[in-house]
């Protein structure tokens, strides 16, 4: 199968993910993987090293370069349909600010189009405009969609009846680091809590900053990571001025993302919605815990290695962190995020499972 893997953007869980993607595709036997990147993208040198046909694009790195790169799409859009005229499929990573105007002219050339869909509606308090008809222009050009999670799959069944769909699980999207802990359990009433990503306010980190008051009142040994590029203060004021709390308002380079799971007893997902997280197959290869919400695709993410509180409410979420502090129920819990993460890195195995997915729609 020749199979085309499209992705114009620069950084954060996309690029990762494009690129785990494409190292598993270029290992399997039978499949010739072609590529279409940006020269701007932080993760270039990876998609280098591929020993494969990669086409590199000029896109942008800020608004100016927005700008004047809308003055070049219909110049690359042709651009990306050569490229697709020697494939079989063309496989979209992750959505980008061009992908709607650029998919269109796939399905018009007779492409067969694949998107892989993170997200089927946009997340509470994040900006919507124009989110339907972005989805909306993408799915009319596919063939058919890929869904990393049950929730997401429900989702685009329910908007597009008749497109096939082709089920993968979000597998870790880096190496992991070596926990130099692995063993040791921190005192009783100790526990290092880690809450990674960007701030966004379906994230909650307001919930967050409310159970680790209870939390570390109950138990002051507790601490606090708050790392990740956003501002914290307008998600949730006064996080940072909590004692435990230690707040780092920066983005986080790929290279340092696994020593600093690594150095956290657990890991923290407050979110009031998800459609699911790389953070949790990352935190699980690593043997770490994962303590999150019960919402959305983390439901499914966290049937092993973790816990789901109560409710979406700060005391449940401070009742399922209390329990970490108890040195037997968390080395209880790393032994099991320890075996769950060994599915969590099987990009071998979601790529098969894509390969499948592709040859029934092709029957």
């Amino acid at each position: 199968m020749r199979i085309l893997l499209w992705y114009w953007g620069r950084r954060g869980g996309g690029a990762q993910f494009t690129l785990g993607l494409a190292q598993a595709l270029a290992r399997r036997p039978g499949v010739t993987l072609s590529l279409s990147i940006s020269r701007q993208g932080e993760l270039l040198d990876g998609f280098r090293e591929l020993s494969v046909s990669t086409d590199i694009v000029d896109t942008y790195r800020d608004l100016r370069g927005f700008a004047t790169g809308l003055l070049r799409l219909p110049a690359l859009t042709r651009r990306l349909q050569r490229s697709a005229a020697a494939a079989d499929v063309v496989i979209s990573g992750m959505t980008h600010v061009w992908t709607p105007l650029v998919a269109p002219a796939l399905a018009r050339a007779g492409r067969a189009f694949v998107p892989v869909v993170h997200d089927a509606a946009p997340h509470p308090g994040d900006f919507g405009w124009a989110w339907d008809w972005r989805l909306g222009r993408e799915l009319d050009a596919a063939r058919a969609a890929i869904a990393l999670s049950d929730q997401v799959a429900d989702a685009l069944a329910r908007r597009r009846p008749a497109l096939p769909l082709i089920r993968m699980r979000l597998p870790a999207l880096l190496a992991p680091a070596p926990r130099q802990d692995a063993l040791a359990a921190p005192p009783a009433g100790s526990l290092r809590l880690l809450f990674f990503g960007r701030f966004r306010r379906y994230k909650g980190l307001d919930l967050l900053r409310d159970a680790f008051r209870l939390l570390h009142q109950a138990h002051p040994g507790v601490t606090l990571r708050v790392v990740g590029e956003g501002d914290a203060e307008a998600c949730a004021p006064g996080l940072g001025a909590l004692p435990g709390v230690r707040l780092e308002q920066r983005w986080v380079a790929e290279a340092e993302i696994p020593a600093l799971l690594a150095a956290a007893d657990a890991v923290v997902l407050p979110y009031r919605e998800a459609s699911q997280s790389g953070i949790v197959p990352q935190a699980l290869a690593m043997g770490v815990p994962v303590v999150a919400m019960p919402v959305g695709g983390l439901t499914e993410q966290l049937r092993a290695g973790g816990l789901l509180a109560a409710a979406v409410t700060p005391a449940a979420l401070a009742a399922a962190l209390a329990r970490l502090t108890d040195p037997a129920e968390l080395a209880r819990l790393r032994a099991e995020a320890r075996e769950a993460g060994q599915a969590e890195a099987d990009w071998d195995g979601q790529a098969e499972a894509l390969l499948a997915g592709l040859a029934r729609i092709a029957r």
